[in-house]
């Protein structure tokens, strides 16, 4: 019976489930830079370029 207990006890037992949520969700995330890799390198290039160029206007 304690066998039983054990098994139905750790099998109903979500403490894991936080870090297990998180890692997903990391891995989407690195995903998601990876396929839009050549699209955020464009994005971040035209935000700095602008940067630059006001800043030498003051």
């Amino acid at each position: 019976m304690r066998i039983i207990r054990f098994w139905k006890d750790f099998w109903n037992d979500e403490s894991g489930m936080g870090v297990v949520e998180v890692i997903l969700i990391i891995v989407v995330l690195i995903g998601l830079v990876i396929i839009f890799k050549n699209q955020i390198t464009g994005v971040v290039n035209e935000i700095f370029e602008k940067i630059v160029s006001q800043s030498r206007s003051v």
